[in-house]
């Protein structure tokens, strides 16, 4: 179910349906703070009133043309205007193919410098997300050149990849900041684990590359297991719980968002928005099967009682 999921989140002709469906639509804002900045916003500023912090993301992949890249790039550039006017505790997070990756390269890698050139003016951090593997090793390269330049950017490494561990080498080495997570898309059995506890056993061991590392780095999870393996770790090499950062999305597991700010770690909540939001709802539904029962169970005409 989790594979047929994952491929028709990359469907253009259903995203029309479910996005036009009225009960999908109210499902969505479980996940989805909104479809404009100002919906991000104030839930931005609701997450920090609960003592936590926030990434803001403009939901959208792969642009069919110079002139979207640039249209979606000037959007990140006033994120950070409206998070900086209104003193909004947040960074931005982004994908490489919305800025043109796969049309032309270097114009992507020309919009992503502007961004974080601007984000590094206001004092403020871009996250270069990651996509599917067949934009891996660009989105590496690209984050190493820009990081080269800027301090204030980072990337995301998946734990199902075979290939996470020397990618974290090579981003250490470079100094890069990484957001850990297990990893959201369909992959083949020759590029990722295929068994959830092999991908729970990568995911600990490269939090124990990372937390070390003296960089600033995020444990994205929602895993009860992995977040009590994080900490056991942390304490048991006495990093402080101001050296790192758990992640976690919108709307998901928000009572062990709460626990740990009670508890004194720095917690940061993944902020999705935009009117594009198909790919990521899909992807939602696919993590978790209560998610998909409570989907169908509300898309299915209810019989009228008598």
């Amino acid at each position: 179910m989790r594979a047929l999921l994952l491929r028709l989140s990359e469907s253009k002709r259903l995203a029309p349906l479910i996005m036009r469906n009225p009960v999908s639509r109210r499902m969505a804002r479980r996940f989805v703070a909104g479809e404009t900045l100002d919906d991000a916003v104030e839930a931005a500023r609701a997450v920090n009133r609960a003592g936590q912090s926030a990434s803001l993301d403009l939901l959208g992949e792969n642009v069919s043309d110079e002139a979207g890249a640039g249209r979606a790039a000037q959007r990140y550039l006033e994120m950070f205007d409206r998070i900086a006017r209104e003193k909004i505790d947040a960074n931005v997070s982004l994908k490489l193919t919305q800025l043109g990756l796969d049309l032309d390269q270097a114009l992507c890698q020309e919009l992503i410098e502007q961004i974080v050139a601007h984000a590094s003016a206001l004092g403020n951090f871009v996250r270069i997300d990651m996509e599917g593997s067949a934009h891996t090793q660009r989105t590496i390269d690209i984050a190493k050149r820009v990081r080269a330049k800027y301090t204030s950017v980072g990337t995301v490494m998946q734990a199902y990849l075979y290939r996470a561990e020397q990618d974290i080498q090579d981003l250490l080495a470079a100094g890069c900041r990484l957001r850990l997570c297990k990893g959201a898309y369909k992959e083949p059995p020759e590029l990722a684990f295929p068994k959830k506890e092999d991908v729970d056993a990568n995911f600990v061991k490269l939090m124990k590359l990372l937390l070390p590392s003296g960089i600033y780095h995020g444990i994205a999870t929602h895993d009860p297991a992995m977040i009590r393996a994080t900490k056991e770790f942390a304490r048991e090499k006495n990093i402080a719980r101001d050296q790192f950062e758990f992640q976690m999305l919108y709307g998901i597991r928000t009572d062990l968002q709460q626990q740990l700010v009670r508890e004194g770690y720095r917690l940061r909540v993944y902020i999705p928005f935009g009117t594009d939001w198909f790919p990521y709802f899909m992807r939602r539904l696919a993590e978790r099967p209560a998610n998909l029962v409570f989907f169908l169970r509300n898309l299915l005409p209810k019989s009228s009682t008598r």
